[in-house]
């Protein structure tokens, strides 16, 4: 079971001390010390001759270059590592396992944290135990990591190897009331307008609106109009037609006590037979299957989807292009698919998983500088240098609080991929982003993506205990692999479907299939897990 946070509190006290040591992978507590003093005791390490780390960035659509930006110059100043980004060109899952077969994995590595390469570098030996390395040349790590988010990704042997980033945990929800989800229902706003601002929240209705939108705006600009959008279609299924959609549809996880099947749940099942039809009266565009993320920024980027579940950070860059152009052409959120019940949606944000590990490899060739760029990046003034920039080039002090310069607020606003290569803040180097540390510096922008955040936050919830990850190798790991692959094959076919009857059939293969996988052992073992996750996290 994976377990661990981060909240940069300073601790004293002994048994606090003690509580701290006890905990397993991160078990250090040492002297407090703030970030310049850290700076000044890393002039050590800083003697030695730069080096260059290798970064592997498991994401195709991840571009972004190091050096040329503020962010990432004062990074190398401080801690004298230069950082060659790579990201795959393809499909990641290729190339990732074609890294792990050839052993050539570079020094640092991110991707999700729901990957089975997660596992299989572990098990295989291939990465380094942070705890391990931390012990060795950087005590610093164990006070800038968080012991409950640590506790949460040590694993079984007792060591740390991976560390997390954009992670909650429960008690975070109860603190702030801004804490959006990523997952949205989008309409193009002109459109939507035109055609009368319609509820799509009911099965009839978004039907009705998609006809209408289709039959009203065929193209715009000489662009044709895609009448529903999506993520990309892989081997695991698409997240907009199965995940998101249980979600806006609040199918709950749970029932009784039990890990619920959400895919056969009736709600659900109505719904993905309102799409089929969609699909057979022609419009579910082929785009949408075969796309890929940078097919689909491209045409985001045009406005050419009249509406579509989808994570709104995926498309930030985009909706500040059509921004822009033209303001009308931007999308907005609006309630979505409904249950039966017209209950509001139950949205997730980040969980203790968080969003994105990282690991050190064993072929890393500094593993102490490596270990030491994870401490300063993970630390407070770390922190607030990726997300804010430099005090009086990106933004100044007033009444004791930092605000961002107004010429680069409307850079951000406007041009994100000129922001990022002028300035690098907000995030632009994520893997380590501690999001709920940020809130004490947060900006409240006025730009085009404001609306897509604060929609969220009523429909907000912490649900990071329903984020079932087996270890590939175990038996439930292996059952639940196989499911998620058979569903990859059978969702494009349900949306498909020539016929309700057709639907039918090929939804009970998929259930007597999934059956015979070992489905049953596959809700015991999500059960146990989903027990054991409330319990570490302090849920009921």
């Amino acid at each position: 079971m994976k377990m661990y946070r981060k909240k940069y509190y300073f601790i004293t006290g002994l048994a606090i001390f003690i509580l701290l040591i006890s905990i397993s992978g991160c078990s250090r507590s040492g002297s407090t010390q703030n970030m310049q003093g850290r700076e000044e005791a890393s002039i050590e390490w800083e003697d030695d001759e730069k080096v260059t780390l290798d970064w592997y960035v498991n994401y195709s659509w991840f571009t972004t270059k190091w050096g040329n930006d503020l962010v990432s110059r004062k990074i190398t100043q401080d801690t004298g590592v230069d950082i060659n980004f790579i990201s795959p060109l393809g499909n990641e899952t290729e190339k990732f396992n074609a890294l792990i077969s050839s052993d050539t994995l570079p020094d640092i590595i991110t991707l999700g944290w729901w990957e089975s390469q997660v596992d299989i570098m572990i098990i295989n030996d291939m990465v380094y135990a942070l705890n391990e390395l931390a012990d060795q040349y950087d005590p610093y790590f164990f006070e800038v990591a968080d012991p409950l988010v640590c506790e949460w990704y040590t694993h079984e042997d007792g060591n740390l190897y991976c560390y997390p980033n954009s992670t909650y945990v429960p008690k975070d929800y109860e603190i702030y009331d801004n804490i959006g989800s990523n997952q949205t229902f989008l309409v193009r706003k002109d459109i939507y307008e035109a055609i009368g601002k319609p509820d799509m929240s009911t099965p009839d209705g978004f039907k009705e609106a998609i006809i209408k939108a289709s039959e009203m705006f065929q193209a715009i600009d000489g662009e044709p109009i895609i009448p529903i959008g999506s993520h990309v279609f892989n081997e695991h299924g698409c997240v907009s037609f199965d995940q998101y959609l249980q979600n806006f549809l609040a199918v709950p996880y749970e029932k009784d006590g039990l890990f619920y099947d959400r895919y056969t749940d009736p709600d659900y099942i109505r719904w993905l037979k309102m799409f089929r039809e969609l699909g057979e009266e022609g419009y579910l565009l082929d785009d949408i299957f075969i796309d890929n993320r940078i097919q689909m920024e491209e045409k985001l980027a045009k406005g050419r989807y009249f509406c579509m579940i989808y994570q709104r950070t995926d498309m930030e860059d985009q909706q500040k292009i059509l921004y822009a152009n033209n303001p009308n052409s931007i999308y907005m959120a609006v309630d979505g698919p409904k249950n039966s019940n017209g209950d509001d949606h139950v949205l997730p944000g980040a969980g203790i998983n968080g969003w994105t590990v990282t690991f050190i490899s064993k072929n890393c060739k500094h593993p102490d500088r490596a270990i030491r760029l994870f401490s300063y990046l993970m630390s407070e003034y770390g922190q607030k240098l990726t997300y804010l920039g430099i005090e009086g080039v990106t933004y100044d002090i007033v009444n004791e609080k930092p605000v961002v310069k107004e010429e680069v607020r409307e850079l951000l606003n406007t041009d994100r991929q000129q922001y990022n290569n002028l300035y690098g803040a907000d995030n632009t180097y994520w893997m380590f982003q501690d999001l709920p540390m940020q809130m004490q510096w947060k900006q409240e922008y006025e730009g085009p993506t404001k609306q897509l955040e604060e929609w969220t936050y009523p429909y907000t919830h912490y649900l990071g205990q329903y984020e079932v990850d087996f270890d590939v190798n175990s038996q439930a790991g292996n059952i639940d692999f196989n499911i998620k692959k058979l569903w990859g094959n059978v969702l494009p076919k349900l949306l498909l479907a020539p016929s309700e009857e057709e639907f039918d059939k090929i939804y009970q293969d998929f259930i007597d299939k999934r059956q015979a996988l070992g489905f049953d052992i596959y809700i015991k073992e999500s059960t146990k897990y989903m027990n054991e996750a409330k319990k570490k996290v302090g849920i009921d």
